[in-house]
């Protein structure tokens, strides 16, 4: 646990860092104020630190009681962002709720409530796993509510990245791998003719593939990050001296920001921003190994492949590795749902992780007699 809280307060230091370099100049040009989204993200990470706390001195084994319950308040949540005049919309997207001062964004809360919610229903069946209705249509049917609600805002990044942990949470729940991969498949197929629908996706995808030809528009924000590496060079052109973030970059200081690290500090940092998240997954499935119960495995799976695998869209993402998508760094990127949400998760990792202390040989053999029927 004390190597995962320090890889996450660097990276959380790193990302203070590096906002307040990048949104400065979009600060003062849209709110008179060079710190406007620092202080909106330093408060997030305060909150998200308290609810990190509190959930690490919570037995994971209490959210059991909860599951149901959080999984159909943030239900409630995605649907009320949806609705025309109750939700929030940016941009063609309608996916926050405001409450006051403060904006939420109901699809993040959602990869928790999604996590805690198929885990509970797989621990509760894991003597019936190879039938299909309990151990495979229910689950499913689980994951679809929250993916359909996501994409209809729409948000097809988030949307992947949902459906995507949900199969594997399935995988290393025990569902029988042949009606899995059916499942997977028909959900791969509809997912894709649903991309090929939306014209604005389908012209990020073709961009994707011919950025020179698009650089005016769908690729003007990949090949301006690509100009930021290529800027940065080897030790990078020095903190809060970046060009791309004078409004070359739109999204310098949210989902691109992982450019702007490479611009100012170089190949070594964006180098060591990737060793922290390989780090931090190689800790996560640590705890998931010694972790005892099918409950508290799954959870600690969820959220180290959750934060890992939207870490590592992201990054593809702004090398140019991956067509464009709207998910932000973890604990790097401005967005304070993002920010908080992301502390909480790891808040119940670490409770998980030392509820289960020195238990590894348990969680090995426990992994080991899992075994799929066809």
């Amino acid at each position: 646990a004390s190597s995962l809280i320090a890889i996450v307060l660097l990276l959380v230091a790193l990302g203070i860092v590096m906002l307040a370099s990048t949104s400065a100049i979009q600060g003062e040009a849209r709110y008179d104020d060079p710190n406007f989204f620092v202080k909106r993200q330093v408060a997030a990470l305060a909150v998200g630190f308290i609810g990190a706390v509190i959930a690490s001195r919570i037995h994971y084994r209490h959210w059991k009681s909860f599951a149901l319950f959080i999984g159909g308040v943030t239900v409630v949540m995605l649907i009320m962002a949806i609705t025309p005049g109750v939700g929030i919309e940016v941009k063609g997207s309608s996916r926050w709720l405001r409450f006051g001062p403060v904006n939420v964004q109901p699809s993040e809360l959602a990869k928790l409530s999604m996590i805690l919610l198929v885990s509970w229903w797989l621990s509760r069946v894991q003597r019936r796993m190879d039938k299909a209705i309990p151990g495979l249509v229910i689950p499913l049917g689980i994951i679809a509510v929250f993916a359909v609600l996501i994409i209809l805002e729409p948000d097809f990044g988030t949307t992947f990245l949902v459906g995507t942990i949900g199969v594997l949470l399935l995988f290393v729940g025990g569902a029988r791998i042949g009606l899995l991969a059916i499942a997977v498949t028909s959900g791969a197929a509809l997912f894709t003719a649903m991309i090929m629908q939306n014209s604005e996706r389908m012209r990020r995808i073709i961009a994707f593939l011919n950025p020179e030809k698009y650089a005016e528009d769908e690729a003007f924000q990949l090949l301006h990050a690509i100009y930021a590496f290529v800027l940065g060079g080897p030790v990078g052109t020095g903190l809060g001296h970046g060009l791309q973030k004078r409004f070359y970059l739109p999204e310098a200081h949210t989902d691109f920001i992982f450019a702007i690290v490479g611009e100012e500090l170089g190949l070594p940092v964006t180098l060591a921003v990737v060793l922290l998240f390989v780090g931090f997954f190689i800790c996560g499935l640590l705890i998931t190994i010694q972790t005892r119960d099918m409950f508290g495995r799954l959870v600690a799976f969820g959220i180290t492949t959750m934060i890992s695998l939207q870490a590592a869209f992201n990054i593809g993402v702004v090398t140019g590795s991956l067509p464009t998508k709207g998910l932000p760094l973890p604990l790097i990127s401005y967005g304070g749902t993002n920010a908080a949400v992301t502390l909480f998760m790891i808040g119940i990792l670490v409770n998980i992780a030392i509820e289960n202390a020195g238990s590894s040989n348990d969680g090995i053999e426990a992994i080991k007699d899992r075994s799929h029927t066809f």
